[in-house]
């Protein structure tokens, strides 16, 4: 879908995917096929285009299986119940969608769409032919905040999929209360992530996170001033 325009659209596919199939009701074809998620994620993709009119797009998803964060924590994402099989199927769907759309999807064995969504964003930034490019994450969560800066924005579905919020650098940290997006990796450290079974420090939460980080920078700092804490 190339044209003029300097923006590179990058889709995370599902959990745009996931938010859609919760947000709206159960919406189904004539022969019964339960197709509310396909609506759904191609309502925000749509929003997107138009309001981006971007000249790139590409979607990335998660591939079933192990990553390589399962062999560093055998418990990662233990509690997460199993996708439900009208979800799978529109995520084949939504796929199919892709191509009559010549938007290319990108997917990887051992790796999550947030892995190949940071490589993509990264390599092309650094394209010196791409020096201009402007890069929207569209995503229905916020783990890829942590990438924005100059030049990479998250377009994030805040409340459904109509509710939608630009993030730039300063939102972002106005949303973590001072933190940049850089600092949000040790600050997901220290505080633990719930919705990935990620255990955090013990005895800190959000708060204690976001103070800590403020007074020292980064985790190295606080593991190098734990007598002072």
């Amino acid at each position: 879908m190339a044209n003029e325009s300097k923006r590179l659209i990058i889709i995370d596919s599902n959990s745009v995917i996931y938010r859609a199939y919760h947000a709206l009701p159960p919406l189904t074809t004539e022969d019964g096929e339960n197709v509310g998620a396909v609506y759904g994620f191609l309502l925000a993709l749509f929003r997107a285009i138009r309001e981006f009119q971007p000249g790139y797009i590409a979607a990335c998803f998660d591939v079933k299986g192990p990553t390589f964060r399962h062999e560093k924590y055998k418990e990662y994402k233990a509690k997460r119940p199993p996708t439900p099989a009208d979800l799978i199927s529109q995520m084949t769907k939504i796929k199919e969608v892709l191509g009559f759309f010549n938007i290319p999807v990108f997917e990887k064995q051992g790796f999550e769409a947030d892995d190949l969504i940071g490589t993509i964003a990264r390599l092309a930034a650094k394209d010196q032919s791409a020096a201009e490019l402007e890069i929207i994450i569209l995503s229905g969560d916020t783990d890829t905040m942590q990438l924005v800066d100059e030049q990479t924005k998250v377009f994030n579905l805040r409340k459904g999929v109509k509710d939608t919020v630009l993030y730039d650098e300063l939102l972002v940290t106005e949303k973590y209360h001072g933190l940049s997006p850089k600092q949000l990796l040790d600050y997901r450290a220290l505080k633990g992530d719930p919705s990935d079974n990620i255990p955090g420090v013990l005895g800190i939460g959000e708060k204690t996170a976001v103070e800590l980080i403020k007074e020292y920078g980064t985790l190295e700092n606080i593991y190098d001033n734990l007598a002072l804490i």
